[in-house]
């Protein structure tokens, strides 16, 4: 089922569907960050600048993260912003000597590295996705 909403943006009309977004990141200055399917292009939004647009996003992540529907969505802490990423769109994780866990956004292209030791919660629920999707057990 697609949640579309329609934003101005950079002197542009988007019309987006949340359901297709794989990541939002939000940090310290209250701005949030998604990632346009297929061409990675980051759509950058804050209160100021588009308050509705803002609300409607922040409903939609709160929406996914308390009812997650087919998705496994998951938050994330890293680089002082806060991830929610759908891990069901991710397509490798690498594991490295210190047993912490990369993987790349789907879209963003950026690499998100969890420390088992910092972020215990994040760590686990990435390792049972990991083997509930793909049978391996790892570290």
């Amino acid at each position: 089922m697609a949640y579309w909403i329609k934003m101005n943006y950079e002197r542009e009309t988007y019309l987006i569907d949340l359901d297709s977004i794989s990541a939002f990141a939000s940090g310290f200055n209250k701005r949030i960050t998604f990632w346009l399917p297929d061409n990675g292009k980051p759509i950058i939004i804050n209160n100021n600048n588009n308050p509705k647009t803002y609300e409607d996003i922040l409903a939609y992540i709160q929406r996914i993260t308390i009812h997650p529907i087919g998705n496994y969505w998951v938050k994330i802490v890293y680089d002082r912003h806060e991830y929610i990423i759908d891990l069901n769109r991710l397509s490798t994780f690498v594991f490295d000597s210190s047993q912490r866990i990369m993987f790349w956004l789907p879209d963003g292209k950026e690499s998100i590295i969890i420390n088992p030791q910092t972020n215990s919660e994040a760590y686990s629920k990435v390792l049972d996705f990991i083997n509930q999707k793909t049978g391996y057990s790892v570290p």
